[in-house]
């Protein structure tokens, strides 16, 4: 598209572009706006024979009219551009003619100290990557997971920027899968903590902690699992340079090694909560045989006392001087030998 066709459209994203440059070498170059930088690197693309220069765009939490903008200035696929604008998609990989589209789900895990009164463990959010021959727009929805630190990390090092669209979109997945990393990581250690206090001797019995645990594993592994299959086609990819397929197959083996993480933490999650339902249970039949055998301890003396509480004139020994002192002798012997006997056998 023409940079004066460009510049007819009067919705500029301004609202929530995050930041916008030309990198041309892996040096970023000013330019006024982003369609003089699109101008800018595609001139010096077509000059340089084997230039590598492009514009990455990076918004957050964008209104239709400003994606749309942004869809006219670098041709997007209207489809691409729906599902940036609605955000809550699948992760996944799509190609619409020479532009590609990702969608990356992304997770944080949420400190229990500054959340008090939240039961949320895992916060997720989305990250969308239009990636072409010469630009890279991403699209973030979510306060958590933020690329600011990625692209410093990129301008820093200039021979990592000149990798061109592939290496910011390798740099992106590469944050993103190691963050899966660190959250899977601390929900372990969250698993571990649940797990001793449940076979604990004083259980603290918190089952609905255990079962919000089980249902963040299962948002984690929504997250998760969906984008394996893509990321390990995308090396694949024509828009994928061969020297960056290495890259991305790397970023793929730290994913499945997520993957199988979350697995096995969701498998242990739901043992835990069927030890800890099977603990509680135990527990209240604990509880029980002691107030059972309290309730029989005391049945005997209550028994006692009233049979002797009877209107009657004849009962036995009431006329003895004795027979007081024997009743309660009685009483408390037969409370004796029931209390031995319901410890020996640990109901008390």
């Amino acid at each position: 598209m023409a940079g004066g066709a460009v510049r007819d459209v009067r919705v500029p994203p301004v609202d929530s572009v995050v930041e916008f440059g030309a990198y041309v070498g892996g040096e970023k170059v000013a330019a006024p706006a982003i369609a003089e930088a699109l101008d800018l690197v595609r001139e010096h693309n077509k000059s340089a024979e084997g230039a590598n220069a492009f514009v990455w765009v990076g918004l957050h939490e964008p209104e239709a009219p400003e994606v749309e903008w942004l869809a006219e200035v670098f041709a997007l696929h209207p489809l691409s551009v729906e599902d940036a604008v609605k955000a809550h998609q699948r992760p996944k990989i799509e190609r619409y003619g020479d532009s590609l589209f990702m969608v990356l789900k992304t997770i944080a895990y949420l400190d229990p100290v500054r959340t008090s009164g939240n039961n949320e463990i895992i916060a997720t959010g989305e990250i969308m990557v239009f990636l072409g021959a010469d630009f890279v727009v991403t699209v973030r929805h979510g306060e958590h997971c933020p690329l600011t630190a990625v692209r410093e990390r990129l301008e820093d090092k200039p021979a990592l920027m000149s990798r061109g669209p592939a290496g910011v979109l390798h740099a992106i997945a590469d944050h993103v899968v190691d963050q899966y990393l660190q959250v899977s990581d601390l929900m372990q250690l969250e698993l571990e903590e649940v797990e001793a206090t449940v076979f604990a001797d004083v259980s603290s019995r918190d089952i609905n902690r255990i079962y919000q645990l089980k249902r963040e594993m299962l948002e984690m592994k929504r997250a998760v699992t969906p984008l394996q299959a893509p990321l390990s086609a995308l090396p694949q990819r024509r828009v994928v340079p061969s020297e960056m397929r290495e890259y991305f197959r790397d970023v793929g083996d730290h994913l499945s090694r997520v993957c199988e993480q979350v697995e096995s933490s969701n498998e242990l999650c739901s043992s835990i909560l069927q030890a800890a339902l099977a603990r509680s249970n135990a527990l209240a039949n604990e509880d029980m045989r002691k107030i059972s055998s309290w309730v029989a301890i005391l049945a005997v003396p209550t028994m006692i006392a009233g049979i002797y509480g009877m209107n009657f004139d004849f009962m036995p020994e009431t006329e003895q001087v004795w027979g007081y002192p024997a009743v309660l002798a009685v009483m408390i012997t037969a409370c004796v030998l029931l209390h031995r006997g319901f410890r020996r056998n640990g109901w008390l």
